[in-house]
């Protein structure tokens, strides 16, 4: 007689039934389907990412080991890697991307409170882009040079919880800035990028939009400075300027003031300017605040070396989405757990121990008891960087 949950389906809770069918039948993924449905093929790629599977063959061996369990989890016939492989070619991948974004809404709520290194009531998102390679004779569809294959994945991470709330996922070829063109600005918001998302234009676009912006000015700048205001050399500040732009095309697109701060890292030895359109901010706070862009790094970091999205199931563009998306799934599957169980574990301790779980019956609860209380303190937004 068959008691309890798997940690597999107490894994996937947070999501909806009628929710998961919108999406589904939003871009007719079950359309003339009587055998693998969209939740099956869903429940087998979050039980690749859970255990780390890689190919099609051995998410089939694995499944079907567990024959006898796999009806709990809606599987309700073995699984075919062949069948496998024809949904993830096929089947739209924007069904897995708007389960994602739901799942993510609801960890952005739980996490809103999450403490932050710097002491600001706006919300912060940092952009940036990161790139995977692909062989060039597998995905000669994604080819960006003679030689390689790549895409992007482009994200905005909001820092108070560590979660994407925009993301893309291109080809290598694509431009950071373009992506601008597709992000709707939070008025009262401040976005920090690096100098690959500098075009006047754009960041006109963030001002006009009564959003804030702090990036790295490039070394070609050319500016007229308007008014300099003290600053203490001992911060590590060397200047605290508001400018104007002097190159013509530069002044056209961005005809207001900007502030330029000259900051110097002495740990690295090397001066770092950055421009922004806040001129009620400290100096200081200026700085650190671009220094917390370097969360959106250590997000890249941790997909990349606790989920697998750099060796993929599929050779098609679209099994390349749909994986990675089903990737960001369990990401931010992980992340509700977490916070709903008050667990003092950080995400990676919570993925090692589900990845040897799935199949237990155990209540989730009880499998993060022995946690560290090392932790507590920690916000989520650093334990990201927790598994070095």
């Amino acid at each position: 007689m068959f008691t309890g949950q798997y940690v597999l389906s107490q894994c996937l809770d947070p999501i909806h039934p009628q929710q998961f069918q919108r999406c589904v039948e939003r871009y007719g993924g079950d359309y003339k389907v009587q055998h693998f449905t969209t939740w099956q093929e869903f429940v087998c790629l979050v039980f690749a990412q859970l255990t780390w599977r890689e190919s099609l063959r051995d998410i089939e061996a694995c499944l079907n080991t567990r024959g006898d369990q796999l009806y709990h989890l809606g599987l309700r016939e073995p699984v075919k890697r062949s069948t496998l492989a024809d949904a993830l070619a096929t089947r739209d991948w924007r069904i897995f991307a708007d389960v994602a974004q739901h799942l993510i809404g609801q960890a952005r709520r739980l996490y809103a409170d999450e403490p932050l290194a710097l002491d600001l009531d706006q919300t912060i998102y940092a952009l940036d882009a990161s790139s995977i390679d692909l062989c060039l004779s597998v995905y000669p569809w994604a080819r960006f040079d003679a030689a390689r294959s790549g895409v992007k994945i482009h994200t905005q991470l909001e820092l108070h919880s560590a979660l994407p709330a925009q993301m893309l996922v291109s080809l290598a070829t694509f431009q950071e800035v373009l992506w601008l063109d597709q992000l709707v600005w939070e008025p009262g918001a401040f976005y920090l990028m690096d100098r690959a998302y500098v075009n006047w234009r754009r960041l006109y676009t963030i001002e006009q939009a009564r959003a804030w912006f702090v990036t790295r000015a490039k070394k070609t700048l050319r500016y007229g400075r308007l008014h300099a205001q003290p600053v203490d050399p001992a911060t590590g500040l060397r200047s605290d300027q508001i400018i104007s732009l002097q190159e013509y095309r530069a002044a056209k697109a961005y005809p207001d003031k900007l502030r330029r701060v000259r900051f110097y890292d002495a740990q690295h030895h090397r001066a770092l300017v950055f421009l922004t359109n806040h001129f009620g901010l400290p100096a200081l706070t200026v700085a650190r605040l671009y220094q917390q862009r370097w969360q959106v790094e250590l997000f890249f970091r941790w997909l990349k070396q606790h989920l697998r999205i750099k060796a993929f199931y599929g050779t098609s563009a679209n099994a390349l989405r749909t994986q990675l998306w089903v990737a960001v799934c369990v990401y931010a599957l992980v992340a509700l757990l977490k916070k709903r169980l008050g667990s003092d574990a950080t995400l990676y301790e919570i993925l090692q121990i589900l990845s040897v779980s799935v199949f237990d019956k155990t209540p989730v609860n009880q499998l993060f008891q022995a946690s560290h209380s090392q932790h507590d303190t920690i916000p989520f937004s650093k334990q990201l960087c927790l598994f070095e």
